[in-house]
């Protein structure tokens, strides 16, 4: 399988479902194309029964995680896979490990979340994301590596993004707005110029903020990241 370019895009989805579907389609939406052969040829692994990516974290069992990963991994290099993408901002916590399994480029959704943010001179960014994400301190150390202070929310307010992505998103149930509210509030509250969607989940619901702008999608990132590294050219945004 290879397109114009010889470059074909792997992704490591299904966590969640609901987030993989998104992904495509920012791929798609973001790929300056006339007609179906100029966008980038893609081969998408929904593998929706992975472990529990926050669940492996706490319990500090990621070994499985690291396996299951670059056993899917491994599939997309053989299939033709150029870089691999993963939408799940929780499982970057072992993506040093997963890219010793491979020899294709695995783009850093959090890396390049960062440089973005930096780009549009944010100098302190909210983290919205799971208790794992959160745990791992990797948007704390990439935002600072960037001159961006970092900010996590406080418990009662993290209780809320982790029921929006969990209460809600993946579960199918109907979202709580008294949820998008707290964090907007505690945004307004700590200064926060802008906050990011460190979860591929929250994009889904990006529509109920207030501000939808001042928040920055990882996930869009790495969707546009994806089409670069493919070699396909960009459609124009900011």
């Amino acid at each position: 399988m290879k397109n114009g370019n010889g470059r074909v895009l792997g992704v490591i989805g299904g966590m969640g479902p609901l987030a993989t579907q998104l992904f495509y389609k920012m791929v798609i939406e973001n790929t300056d194309a006339s007609c179906d052969q100029e966008h980038i040829d893609m081969i998408i692994l929904s593998h929706a029964s992975m472990p529990d990516r926050t669940l492996a974290i706490e319990e500090g069992k990621t070994d499985e995680l690291v396996e299951k990963l670059g056993e899917d991994a491994r599939f997309l290099e053989e299939s033709g896979a150029s870089c691999i993408a993963v939408p799940c901002n929780t499982t970057h916590v072992v993506l040093p490990a997963l890219q010793e399994k491979v020899g294709i480029p695995i783009i850093n959704m959090i890396e390049e979340t960062a440089k973005e943010a930096a780009s549009h001179g944010v100098r302190r960014v909210g983290i919205l994301a799971t208790d794992g994400t959160i745990e791992t301190g990797l948007y704390h150390a990439a935002c600072e590596a960037h001159g961006i202070e970092a900010v996590s929310p406080p418990a009662d307010v993290q209780a809320k993004v982790m029921d929006i992505i969990y209460g809600s998103v993946k579960s199918g149930e109907p979202l709580d707005m008294e949820d998008i509210r707290a964090i907007e509030n505690w945004k307004a509250e700590v200064g926060c110029e802008r906050c990011i969607f460190g979860c591929t989940e929250l994009p889904l619901v990006r529509q109920y903020f207030s501000e939808p702008e001042k928040y920055i999608d990882a996930m869009l990132i790495l969707a546009r990241r994806s089409v670069e590294a493919c070699g396909a050219p960009l459609v124009s945004g900011d």
